[in-house]
């Protein structure tokens, strides 16, 4: 077949792809460029093209192309569930055969694989955790690669630590790549990698250079956004200002938020003033972000308000704008959120909203960066010496980070070749391995300077989409002629009384449930901690309440400073503590409450108790002297710290570490004891905030031993 043909075979598919009928469709040339390189030369190719420019078309295309021709399937690794059922229904149009393999269809695995062994799949699609699940590296992903007819990897950018968005697991595709037939072609995608990340991907995917390979990277322009920023006093005049502007937004979008609890917040609120929304974050269930993503793409809401789990591969071509409540701590991550509108209609608007707790949030999240020398060299010691693998829970106990962390540093441990991952847990390979500082530390400097590209970019008075394309190298940035500074601002920063009112209101109601641990953190045996299992009901907590979550844009945003680690000690401000007494008031009126009067209604407190505090012992006991007052309670006493633990450090990021220290270190002193046993009922246990939700836990557990009928956890803040 000559190249015409092959072409003319492309466009064809393409139109099927597409949904066209009159056969007009046509490939960009360079969408075809790299067709011709996959299917008549069998290259590696890469792809850094801009949101909407139509990768996806090109992997499909080639797919079809490379069956017709006797080739394997399609192999293609995909990060998020949302890309996964977007490419499966475009498959579906253009006649190819796809079937996913991830973490929300596990029992069709076994009959998927069935399927691909039969031929009867054309395209594989697979999240890169399974590339370093056990049964599935060592038993399945063999056998694919030796079948496979075309590799693709999209989002290709999660494979650098360099970028803004890696991922450990996605760096197993080496061991993969290596194992391909000779002759397999390779594609690689991404809308969102500056050259140093365009780089480190094509070397670690084997496609520099030296190999031949073909690099694709376009402009970054995207002619349908009009970017703009509105700068507003405070989280209430934002959310108003949503509240008034929601329905002058073109079609339906997506409203960002960077946490969790600021997402379910707006929803509540947009829901409030009569907007059709959804939530969509990581703590959404699996069938409901299903039905929000139809939804949305049914134009059934006006719009979804999501963290960044939406933030890669949910196809709309006509949504029609994004708004972020919030800068997002990368210009790249920002501009591949941001390219989710637009791609289909001619207008879109995009606006950022930032805000004063932007840039804790940001901390937080920088919080989770590769651990030091020390912690990662005492991982290997430990697997080392067990003789035997190690599980996260069995790990956990011996090395102080939480699992989350713990687990991402082993991934990258495992690529590293230090660790490997089998069945059971991990073990340690015996291979040298080298700490490198050097690039942990040049990669949190990147990290710093992304922040500081954000503050520009909402206070540059030059054009703004100019601004991003530079950001990701883009050597064609040049003003677009759209965006507020370029064209004149198109919205206003007016809101109206009534809907600041209102969201002054939903940020302003008090109070967060907070729920009791249950279950001892496994492996505490192995520090010397004889509690493991379910926590005895008569050392339980009952259901506490905190005044807000830190993370929340409401309470968080008066809680933050005033539990900052740099913040003074002093007594309690006059509109907190009356916000607390608002909780309790409203807790004891609740289900449940003391003051409900229903069969299950827990008996009321009858005195106040403080954890001792090292940080802030006046500001808890000024609180809990207030909450004495106002409810007529005597104030018992401290659960004090033991001398022996004055002044240790003790772990606020592994469960097993810190029970063990608190387990050590806290203590029921004889006059609070008696206090218990004379005061007959349940008491209110007080402190600044819940982190873990240990110190509570374990406190609790000392008091109801010491004689507390029940214990009624109440903070001022969670984390989340």
């Amino acid at each position: 077949m000559t190249n015409a043909d092959l072409r003319s075979s492309a466009d064809s598919v393409l139109a099927r792809l597409v949904g066209d009928t009159t056969g007009a469709a046509r490939l960009r040339e360079d969408q075809w460029r790299a067709i011709e390189a996959l299917v008549a030369d069998k290259r590696r190719a890469l792809v850094v093209q801009r949101t909407g420019w139509g990768k996806s078309a090109v992997y499909f295309v080639a797919t079809s192309l490379l069956r017709e021709r006797g080739a394997g399937p399609t192999v293609i690794v995909s990060p998020l569930l949302a890309l996964m059922r977007n490419q499966v229904e475009a498959a579906a149009r253009a006649g190819i055969r796809a079937r996913t393999i991830n973490s929300s269809n596990t029992e069709e695995w076994d009959t998927v694989q069935a399927e691909v062994a039969a031929g009867e799949v054309d395209v594989l699609l697979v999240s890169p955790e399974r590339l370093n699940n056990p049964d599935f590296r060592d038993e399945v992903l063999p056998k694919l690669s030796a079948a496979t007819g075309l590799l693709v990897v999209d989002e290709a950018h999660c494979i650098s630590d360099w970028g803004h968005d890696f991922r450990p697991d996605y760096r197993r595709l080496r061991t993969m790549l290596a194992e391909l037939p000779p002759g397999v072609p390779v594609l690689a995608t991404t809308a969102t990698a500056n050259a140093r990340v365009t780089a480190d991907v094509a070397e670690q995917l084997g496609t520099g250079a030296d190999t031949d390979a073909l690099v694709l990277r376009g402009p970054l322009d995207r002619e349908s956004l009009s970017l703009g920023v509105l700068r507003l006093p405070d989280a209430a005049h934002r959310l108003a200002w949503l509240a008034d502007h929601l329905g002058e937004l073109p079609g339906s979008g997506i409203v960002y938020t960077l946490t969790v609890a600021a997402a379910e917040e707006v929803t509540a609120y947009l829901r409030q003033c009569g907007h059709t929304v959804a939530s969509y974050t990581g703590r959404t269930e699996n069938a409901e972000r299903m039905q929000a993503e139809e939804d949305l793409l049914a134009n059934r809401v006006k719009a979804l308000v999501a963290t960044s789990a939406l933030g890669m591969g949910f196809d709309k071509p006509d949504l029609g704008f994004v708004v972020h409540l919030g800068s997002p701590s990368s210009p790249i991550a920002y501009y591949q959120q941001v390219g989710r509108a637009g791609r289909g209609v001619a207008h879109a608007e995009v606006l950022l909203l930032p805000g004063r707790e932007d840039e804790a949030i940001w901390q937080y999240f920088a919080s989770v960066a590769f651990p030091p020398e020390e912690q990662v060299r005492r991982t290997l010691d430990a697997l080392a010496t067990a003789g035997r693998p190690l599980s996260l829970p069995a790990l956990e106990p011996i090395v102080d980070l939480r699992r989350t962390r713990l687990e991402a540093m082993l991934k990258v441990l495992d690529v590293d070749g230090a660790v490997r991952r089998v069945k059971g847990g991990w073990t340690a390979t015996g291979q040298p391995w080298v700490y490198e500082a050097e690039r942990y530390a040049w990669v949190a400097r990147q990290r710093a300077a992304e922040q500081q590209a954000m503050r520009d970019y909402a206070t540059t008075a030059g054009c703004r989409m100019e601004f991003l394309r530079r950001q990701l190298d883009d050597e064609e940035a040049a003003p677009c002629g759209r965006c507020d500074n370029c064209a004149g601002a198109r919205f206003g920063d007016t809101v109206s009384t009534g809907a600041l009112d209102t969201a002054r209101g939903e940020l302003g109601r008090p109070g967060v449930e907070v729920e009791p641990r249950k279950m001892w953190p496994t492996g505490l045996a192995a520090v010397g901690v004889d509690l493991k299992g379910r926590i005895p009901q008569g050392e339980l907590a009952f259901p506490g309440r905190a005044l807000g979550r830190l993370s929340d844009i409401g309470w968080g945003n008066r809680l933050r400073p005033l539990l900052a680690a740099q913040a003074p000690d002093g007594p309690v401000p006059d509109d907190v503590a009356n916000a607390v007494v608002s909780v309790l008031a409203d807790w004891a009126k609740g289900p449940g409450g003391w003051a409900s009067g229903g069969s299950d209604a827990a008996a009321r407190p009858v005195g106040v108790v403080t954890v001792a505090s090292h940080s802030r012992p006046v500001l808890i006991r000024s609180l809990a002297g207030r909450i004495a007052e106002v409810g007529r309670m005597p104030l018992l006493g401290t659960v004090e710290y033991t001398p022996e633990a004055a002044g240790e450090r003790m772990s606020h990021t592994n469960s097993a570490q810190r029970v063990k220290g608190l387990h050590r270190a806290l203590t029921v002193p004889p006059e609070l004891a008696a206090a218990l046993a004379s005061a007959g009922g349940p008491v209110l246990l007080v402190d600044d905030r819940q982190d873990t939700g240990w110190t509570l836990a374990v406190a609790a557990r000392l008091l109801r031993r010491a004689g507390a009928e029940g214990v009624f956890p109440l903070v001022l803040a969670v984390q989340t």
